[in-house]
């Protein structure tokens, strides 16, 4: 598991921000997902300041500073700038006051301009900061979404993880990431899978090489992330093992603090193990969205029949 920083200059390019002044700073690390709209902080309030936050100046925070006398607008903006904040963000409406440069250039801080108000601009940045900075694990497994639903595939290596994705994407489902997987939570219950950025599109077939699934297939056949929601695990068909043939004991699996349904498809030769899949995914899909379980109603039905209630 692992929680790392992003650099200012990546935060910039993947949002689209406009640089105002940005010689310096853009290689400045940013760890905190919060965002800081200094409200407090320059009515002189610094007390509770969190300095490793990006600094959001919206038009209220810039119409508060108008009111002020200008000595105090340089003394309360300088305090805020001596707290080497790693990046300051002006939304859209908000023009620069040109002291905010000066300061910029003292402290090698980035000014960035959103095209966006300042709650989009916010809760953009909020969103995107979440979800990259979020702790994350990486699985040796598939991901795909089979039927609108985030479904893992793991298993040993060699038990033909990415043969049977390729026969489900024929099938018209879509890969997210194949043979490696990150996960983060960005809250409990909340699960998202991805590839790291190596690996988008492609994948690997023993025999054939590496394919780029939306060259070969189209760019319906890729999707860059989802919500994770079943675990299938494919293991060797063992004669002595006791594989549940109703359906009724449900496994789990935890990542993080959130537990997601998992099953254990045993591969054997003559078994469409694609063809398994898409129907267990179907399946978990009308469990979780419909609340329809099937073996649960088999069992109900059996049960009525021997009480004589049918």
């Amino acid at each position: 598991m692992s929680k790392k920083g992003v650099v200012v200059k990546k935060i910039i390019e993947d949002n689209n921000l406009s640089i105002f002044y940005g010689e310096t700073g853009l290689d400045r690390l940013v760890v905190e997902d919060m965002i800081c709209r200094p409200g407090m902080e320059l009515c002189g309030y610094l007390d509770f300041y969190e300095p490793q936050r990006i600094v959001l100046i919206g038009t209220k925070e810039a119409t508060f500073l108008t009111t002020l006398p200008l000595e105090m607008q340089l003394e309360r903006v300088k305090n805020i700038f001596s707290l080497e904040p790693p990046l300051i963000v002006f939304s859209k409406n908000v023009s620069i006051p040109e002291y905010f440069l000066d300061f910029a250039k003292e402290h090698n801080i980035a000014l960035v301009k959103s095209d966006l108000s300042t709650t989009a601009t916010s809760s953009k940045l909020y969103t995107y900061l979440q979800e990259i900075l979020a702790a994350r694990i990486s699985l040796h497994a598939t991901f795909l979404d089979i039927h609108g639903l985030g479904t893992l595939i793991m298993g040993h290596s060699g038990i033909g993880k990415s043969e049977t994705a390729l026969d489900l994407i024929k099938r018209g489902h879509q890969l997210i990431s194949d043979d490696l997987v990150e996960i983060f939570e960005k809250e409990p219950g909340n699960l998202i899978g991805t590839a790291p950025d190596i690996l988008k599109r492609y994948m690997e077939i023993r025999g054939i090489g590496i394919v780029d699934v939306v060259h070969m297939f189209g760019s319906g056949a890729y999707r860059p992330k989802k919500n994770v929601k079943l675990v299938i695990e494919l293991e060797a068909w063992d004669k002595d093992k006791y594989y549940d043939r109703l359906g009724l004991k449900q496994e789990k699996i935890k990542f993080f603090d959130t537990e997601i349904t998992k099953m254990v498809i045993p591969v054997l030769p003559g078994r469409n193990v694609a063809l398994l899949i898409e129907s267990a995914a179907l399946n978990e899909k009308l469990r979780i969205y419909d609340g329809y379980n099937d073996a649960k109603t088999f069992v109900d039905s059996v049960n009525k029949k021997a009480r004589g209630e049918e």
